[in-house]
């Protein structure tokens, strides 16, 4: 007989704060260890380099995946001027000699300005994007030729927050998408001199900010004394900018079936925002959403995620199995 595999001991939002050296892949492994299932999810990767918000779902959370899509991103930097690399950051091959230039705070804050609104940017050629399938970095690494092409990103913050010599500090909040490697390269190149990026802590994921991670270190601690409870956001709290309705047992059967329902519009109680210090400005990148609702049962349990269907109708398009 196959063996059954273990169900989750917790089910929520994880957020670790990914260290450097570790690709995202490396640290939901990690995670699978230290929790003893693989039902394991993240809202987009980290290169080894950076370290950061590493937004984990755990169990039924992966399903409510999607709703996360567009969520903004918020970095801190460090982008350091005088040559580029072939990867774009400092793990990469330098592209020439040093020329150490001396940045002044004003031209820094004038190249940055360059780059916020809406324009295209090529993605770096040692990436995860897909040529005819396969990741753009397999075919860089084997000295392949990578034709990628350019894609339109939004940056809505770019903030110079000191400068050392030919090091420049920043603060970037930008739509889903972006790499700011390039945005690095690419004021190298307008610049003159080359530059790569040196430094990188993502520092929100929308709502998910870096004071509420914890390290993989924490993670584990947290398990061996049982209080993974304690370290995993719930479901319940999980998409609390979406507005929420509680239903009756009869409606709740309807749902779980994934039939549509009919609810008053005085039911629904609005979703709500909390602006945790360092969260983003907005959650989203902009782009247009269907209505959605969290559908609650009378235990307070989350059930599903409905998209409204014509005024007062929904249909569950997300449908979470009752707990074992």
């Amino acid at each position: 007989m196959p063996r059954k595999r273990p169900a989750p001991s917790v089910e929520g939002a994880l957020l670790i704060n990914k260290p450097a050296g570790k690709t995202s892949h490396d640290v939901v492994d990690a995670v699978r260890r230290i929790l003893g299932f693989r039902e394991i999810g993240h809202l987009g990767t980290l290169d080894p380099l950076a370290t950061g918000v590493l937004a984990l779902l755990l169990g039924r959370a992966t399903r409510l995946a999607r709703f996360y899509v567009g969520r903004r991103k918020r970095y801190a930097c460090a982008i350091r001027f005088g040559f580029a690399t072939d990867t774009y950051d400092a793990d990469g091959t330098p592209a020439g000699a040093d020329a150490a230039p001396a940045i002044s705070f004003e031209q820094a804050e004038a190249l940055a300005g360059e780059f916020v609104g809406r324009f295209l940017q090529m993605p770096p050629p040692y990436s995860a994007k897909k040529i005819h399938g396969r990741p753009a970095h397999e075919l860089a690494r084997k000295n392949k030729p990578v034709e990628l092409k350019a894609v339109e990103v939004e940056v809505y913050e770019f903030r110079i927050t000191g400068v050392e010599g030919s090091l420049v500090r920043c603060i970037i909040e930008c739509a889903a998408g972006t790499y700011i490697r390039s945005l690095a390269h690419e004021m190298g190149l307008r610049q003159g001199s080359g530059a790569h990026l040196a430094e990188i802590s993502r520092t929100a994921v929308g709502e998910f900010t870096l004071d509420q991670t914890i390290t993989l270190q924490e993670l584990e601690q947290a398990a061996l004394a049982g209080r993974l409870s304690e370290v995993v956001l719930p479901l319940e709290r999980l998409l609390s900018d979406l507005p929420r309705i509680t239903v009756l047992p009869v409606i709740e059967r309807r749902v779980r079936h994934g039939a549509r329902f009919n609810i008053q519009i005085a039911q629904i109680q609005p979703g709500r925002v909390t602006s945790a210090q360092g969260a983003t400005a907005q959650l989203d990148s902009g782009e247009l959403k269907p209505p959605c609702l969290r559908v609650f049962n009378f235990e307070e349990k989350l059930i599903a995620i409905a998209q409204a269907v014509v005024p007062r109708t929904y249909q569950p398009v997300v449908v979470l199995d009752a707990a074992p």
